[in-house]
């Protein structure tokens, strides 16, 4: 006999008496346990990429942190109380999370900047300093060299904010846009008295991630040498890279120090308990409907070979082998788990850009894609399926030798 006309008798024979209610059902229950499950790792997934500062999400304070002592009244006018020795230093880099730390160095010597803008405003200020690889944002020309008149200075935005409406507005001066300020050159003096050095400082871009006005390296040491050689010059804040700042043990480390940092920069503590919440409550309940999609599927499966018990033995006595029905069954069935997951697969696509795009909207940047933990859910849910339908099909098939 011929191949086609041995599979249309087989088909023939085995699947006549099959129920397409029962069979739609079991389908339906696979769609919305793999869609769940595909949604709740897409949920933890995309999370922790905004947790580790992944795609550009600095601005959202997720992984790099300052901290500093906190002042007491016990502290209050101890010198040097308020500084990191080598030996603090060297615990917070093997505290829980953090990745690197960098210190803070802020200028040892007195620094007057005067701006001429209408009224003009002038006042003493305060210079820091941080390893290149923490900034946010370095822009062309960040460099500095001893002998050289202009300055660069990178300008936290949540300073300029504060001078545009608050400073400005309460001491009449004009409010100035990013663009200007960059246009405009300050005239600073460092030192005191006699000894004094006069330089030009321009604002050549802003940070999000460090609330501070920042210089490059070698001109704090240049100024602390000269004008403050014999005044310690350890750090008084401390920046953090940090690969998940919503692990408590990281929290409770700061507490138990007693280091602060801006409250806002660890909101994700309670965030992260409600997202692992979610997550696992939805994986849960995808797991259940997985399994009774499952289940169902391997009744259908059952009752299908059980109604065509005669038709079986008919077959086997014929001399066709089990594995021959077994495979033959298994490729009526199998095409249909594949388009249930693939479309699963296609929910989990068109979900993930949406997620992007409204990401995008709030200035968190995620793939449009999602990522591979996605794809190894979807291949572990579809070799667990199919090892339990081959294993349904085969048994069913062999008992009725």
């Amino acid at each position: 006999m011929k191949p086609l006309k041995q599979s249309r008798l087989v088909q023939k024979l085995l699947l006549r008496h099959r129920s397409n209610n029962r069979l739609w059902a079991a389908l339906i229950a696979l769609f919305a346990g793999t869609t769940l499950l595909l949604v709740a790792v897409m949920i933890w997934w995309n999370f922790n990429l905004i947790l580790s500062g992944t795609h550009d999400n600095d601005s959202l304070g997720s992984t790099f942190l300052t901290i500093g002592k906190q002042v007491t009244d016990q502290s209050m006018g101890k010198k040097g109380a308020s500084l990191f020795t080598p030996k603090e230093i060297s615990t917070i880099e093997n505290a829980p999370q953090v990745q690197d730390v960098g210190m803070l160095v802020s200028n040892r010597f007195p620094v007057y900047a005067s701006l001429s803008v209408a009224n003009g405003f002038s006042t003493d200020m305060f210079l820091e300093a941080v390893p290149d690889r923490f900034m946010d944002k370095q822009p062309n020309g960040w460099s500095w060299e001893e002998g050289n008149t202009q300055v660069p200075i990178i300008l936290s935005s949540d300073f300029l904010n504060l001078y545009n409406y608050g400073f400005a507005l309460s001491q009449n001066l004009p409010q100035l846009s990013q663009t200007t300020i960059q246009a405009l050159a300050f005239d600073i003096t460092i030192g005191r008295g006699l000894y004094t050095e006069q330089y030009t400082g321009r604002v050549v871009g802003f940070s999000d991630r460090i609330s501070s006005v920042l210089v490059p390296q070698s001109f704090i040491e240049h100024g602390n040498k000269t004008f403050a050689p014999n005044v310690p010059v350890a750090p008084s804040r401390l920046i953090l890279q940090v690969k998940d700042p919503s692990d408590k043990r990281f929290a409770e480390f700061l507490q138990m120090n007693g280091y602060t940092t801006n409250a806002e920069q660890l909101r994700w503590n309670k965030m992260r308990g409600v997202v692992d919440a979610v997550a696992t409550g939805t994986g849960i309940l995808a797991l259940l409907l997985m399994g009774i999609g499952t289940l169902v599927f391997i009744l259908f499966i059952e009752l299908t070979i059980a109604k065509a018990e005669a038709s079986l033995s008919l077959l086997l006595q014929m001399g066709y082998s089990p594995r021959y029905l077994g495979m033959f069954m298994l490729r009526r069935f199998v095409p249909l788990i594949v388009i249930t997951l693939m479309a699963s697969a296609i929910i989990a696509l068109i979900l993930q850009e949406v997620i992007a795009a409204k990401g995008n909207a709030l200035n968190v940047t995620l793939p449009d894609l999602p990522g591979w933990p996605v794809w190894v859910a979807l291949a572990a849910s579809a070799g667990v399926l199919l090892a339990f339908v081959s294993r349904s099909i085969f048994k069913a098939i062999n008992q009725e030798q």
